[in-house]
């Protein structure tokens, strides 16, 4: 049987359901009925929009990380987490090609493995997205009083102070919501590309920044402290789950899976690796040479270390909020689209199986093309936004509950849901019998993080208490 399957244009192509690729991965049914070709996304913003959603401010973390396992061990565990987030993406992508056409989410591919469960998967992401969403905006709120100190005074004479407001969070977030709102808004993740490629540039200037002061220390900047290429501390613990989260960017895998022009599994794999492999290198190039240049002193957030003497530092701490503040959207549209999952029955994008009355009936077609209202897009939207910026306005600190958000959430988005869904899918394909085993122990892997970090969290706010 022939079925319309999207290209890399507007026409429709031809493409036989039974092919032994898309059967070997997840079955003959692999490939809806019928459908158009309505991806306009390309690779590079695709890969730029997967990658602005990995790297974050958490990176700045990773030298920190490093000190407390020294250079080797440091390396290998980031390179081992970056290597556990590509076979959970990749699982994932899989998944994806059972799912409606150009309308998976884990709302639809849940629908296929736990179909009881699903609202509750989507529930928990947008939480968990809601609550990164709101640390981005109390990170602007804490970093924008620094930066314009610093910057105030690299410009005028160092004698001389801004103006009170200039100095005050609660201002600036109020002011950059001018600009954060539109992009908000936006129903596609390919429309948010521009600003990830200005993101992208911030982190590229502060790996710049760590790299130069390696080699040439700015005046003022404390002398290192013992540097080891193999050295474990009690630290380790409370680190690695940072490695860990680092890599998180299931959300939007969705999305972009959705509105690539050409969303093959080649082109989904350089999508992957693409953006898994630029955060990884990344972070090892920071987490090196912060470690190098500041070794067993090194604190928490890399880009504090450095003296604000220069207009060089200075700028790199605004790339930072340039960072941060364009990532906060990315985090926004997954929010949004769970969200809507929740509140829908879910009727119109369960996938009914294709049977000779559906082929005589195409009007039946249309019920899997769901999308969301404009009302409804712009009622979720101004929830998520006037929600998020009333509690970053009056909350400073979300460290503990975003620990916990973060070690349930984010273990559960990129390890356990991926295993469950690819191990489910395909339980009785015999050709797909090892990665289905692999999948399945992804699933155990996060498990065991969602458990130990848990419950790492849990000593933590007791002894806190």
């Amino acid at each position: 049987m022939v079925q319309s399957y999207g290209g890399t244009d507007d026409a429709e192509h031809t493409v036989d359901v039974h092919d032994g690729e898309n059967r070997a991965l997840l079955g003959d049914d692999a490939i809806p009925k019928k459908v158009q070709a309505d991806g306009a996304a390309n690779l590079t913003s695709s890969v730029s929009n997967l990658a602005n959603t990995i790297i974050g401010s958490g990176m700045l973390t990773f030298p920190m990380a490093m000190a407390s396992a020294g250079v080797i061990p440091g390396m290998i565990t980031c390179l081992f987490s970056g290597s556990v987030a590509v076979f959970g993406l990749y699982l994932l992508s899989l998944c994806a090609r059972k799912a409606p056409h150009r309308r998976a989410s884990f709302f639809s591919v849940a629908h296929l493995t736990f179909p009881r469960a699903a609202v509750f998967f989507d529930a928990a992401i947008a939480i968990k997205c809601f609550g990164v969403s709101i640390s981005y905006l109390i990170i602007i709120k804490s970093l924008m009083p620094n930066v314009v100190l610093s910057l105030y005074h690299d410009l005028t004479s160092p004698d001389t102070n801004p103006p009170e407001w200039a100095l005050s969070g609660r201002v600036w977030i109020s002011l950059l919501m001018v600009v954060l709102v539109p992009l908000c808004f936006l129903r596609k993740i390919d429309s948010l590309r521009h600003t990830s490629y200005v993101a992208l540039f911030s982190v590229g200037y502060l790996v710049l920044i760590v790299i130069v002061c390696y080699f040439s220390p700015p005046k003022g900047m404390q002398p290192p402290g013992e540097i080891h290429l193999i050295h474990f501390t009690p630290n380790f613990i409370s680190t690695f789950p940072v490695q860990v989260f680092a890599f998180t960017c299931a959300q939007n895998l969705f999305p972009i899976f959705n509105e690539l022009s050409d969303n093959s599994q080649k082109r989904m794999n350089i999508v992957i690796g693409s953006a898994i492999g630029s955060a990884a290198m990344t972070y090892e190039v920071i987490a090196v040479f912060g470690y190098l240049t500041f070794g067993s002193k090194v604190g928490a957030n890399i880009i504090a270390m450095y003296p604000s003497t220069s207009l060089f530092i200075a700028i790199g701490q605004f790339a930072i909020v340039i960072l941060v503040l364009f990532s906060y959207p990315l985090q926004v549209l997954p929010c949004r689209n769970c969200l809507d999952k929740v509140f829908s029955d879910g009727k119109s994008l369960v996938q009914k199986p294709v049977s000779a009355e559906d082929e005589e009936d195409d009007a039946e077609d249309d019920e899997f093309h769901h999308e969301m209202t404009w009302f409804k897009h712009f009622v979720l939207t101004a929830c998520i936004v006037i929600c998020g910026y009333t509690i970053a306005y009056f909350v400073d600190d979300l460290h503990l509950v975003l620990a916990f958000v973060g070690s349930t959430g984010s273990t559960t988005i990129s390890f356990i849901l991926p295993g469950l869904f690819y191990w489910k899918l395909t339980q009785h394909d015999a050709s797909a019998k090892v990665l289905n085993r692999a999948a399945l122990a992804l699933a155990i892997y996060g498990s065991c993080i969602f458990v130990f970090c848990l419950t790492f969290n849990i000593i933590q706010a007791v002894q806190q208490s």
